[in-house]
């Protein structure tokens, strides 16, 4: 799908940009064109800014979106999920992030989180990157309690996972 979404946009690198931050940080469209999370509106000067773009590619982006009945229906129905990766060291928490070879392989997560749970350690937060939006996604699960070692060793063996990280 993210590809097909960027293939709309492929004459404009400034205009993919935009799509880009928009799916990244879960920003909707509005009926009036303006960029939302909820129901704040975001500036397009801010938005620009980020992306180092003019404003008026963030007009057209947005126009583009609103003509087109696919990307519309996408836009308007994106939202965001907070996320606790960021506020883990502040709130004492742990954070496991899960490289793969194969994103669409089925039971990664199921598997993993079992793992976890068989432990009898408590996830506050489980975000599994989709791999039609994400370039590289991973599998993030955030934890109450560091995991042990060895449980981390047998994470790491398994054939489908490329490598891990801990914060």
């Amino acid at each position: 799908m993210f590809a097909e979404i960027m293939e709309k946009f492929e004459g404009s690198p400034s205009q993919q940009a935009v799509i880009r931050l928009l799916l990244e940080r879960g920003f909707s469209v509005n009926d009036d064109g303006r960029v939302v999370s909820g129901g704040i509106e975001i500036p397009n000067t801010g938005i620009a800014r980020e992306i180092d773009v003019d404003r008026r590619v963030v007009d057209s982006t947005t126009d583009a979106i609103l003509d087109d009945e696919q990307l519309r229906r996408i836009f308007q129905n994106i939202s965001q999920i907070p996320s606790l990766m960021d506020l883990a060291p502040v709130l004492d928490l742990h954070v496991l992030t899960v490289d793969v070879y194969d994103t669409e392989q089925p039971g990664i997560v199921a598997e993993i989180a079992g793992m976890i749970a068989e432990e009898g350690i408590s996830m506050r937060q489980t975000v599994s990157e989709d791999p039609e939006f994400a370039v590289d996604p991973k599998l993030y699960i955030v934890t109450e309690e560091a995991l042990p070692g060895d449980l981390l060793n047998e994470i790491r063996d398994r054939d489908y996972v490329r490598k891990i990280e801990l914060q």
